[in-house]
């Protein structure tokens, strides 16, 4: 896959599916907009995201659109069975770097789901897009995400009125993937 840009950095890809070792990623599509609407405009869920209409139409003609979009992937976590437990989404490749956001499971999602979806994150973005290092940011009410960023090495570089900002290299997303190996013990399968 490991597609880049002009400039020779690499480019954000869709994939129809990752197979990770419980959990699938799957590319969103308007079939799905009822669920990612539950999910951001559940009152505890969406209280750090940035806010989303509550319209239906809105939110299926935001996935229309992303449809035929290449600057970003935007996945449905679901477990072996295909109950979707989640989602989360790539974007905003500046050079070797990539953002990752847009990540809410819902409740009653195995606590192994947060850390398997980042694994799975960082496995298809270096090993199978290129990337060597990923950006985001996390609301500062958001103790406990920020604090899992940081238990996985993250490092937190300024902070905005609400949020801080983090940056997270190549080394640090090795160890953290091989402290976590259980969770994601063999390589991701991705299918275009």
């Amino acid at each position: 896959m490991n597609a880049a840009n002009h400039t020779g950095a690499p480019q954000i890809q869709k994939a129809k599916r990752i197979v990770g070792k419980n959990l699938v990623f799957r590319d969103a599509c308007a079939d799905d907009a009822a669920f990612i609407l539950s999910l951001r405009t559940d009152n505890q869920k969406s209280k750090f995201l940035s806010s989303t209409s509550p319209e239906m139409n809105k939110q299926i003609a935001w996935l229309e659109d992303y449809a035929h979009k290449s600057d970003q992937a935007y996945f449905i976590i679901e477990n072996r069975t295909g109950e979707s437990l989640g989602c989360v989404r790539l974007y905003d490749p500046k050079g070797d770097s990539f953002c990752w956001g847009s990540w809410i499971l819902k409740e009653g999602a195995p606590q192994s789901a947060a850390i398997e979806s980042a694994l799975i994150i960082y496995a298809f973005a270096l090993d199978h897009l290129g990337f060597k290092q990923a950006h985001f940011d996390v609301r500062k009410g958001n103790e406990s995400v920020w604090q899992f960023h940081e238990r996985f090495g993250a490092v937190r570089l300024a902070e905005t009125a609400q949020d801080y900002q983090y940056q997270i290299g190549q080394q640090a997303i090795s160890t953290a993937r091989q402290r976590y190996k259980k969770y994601l013990p063999e390589p991701v399968i991705v299918e275009a």
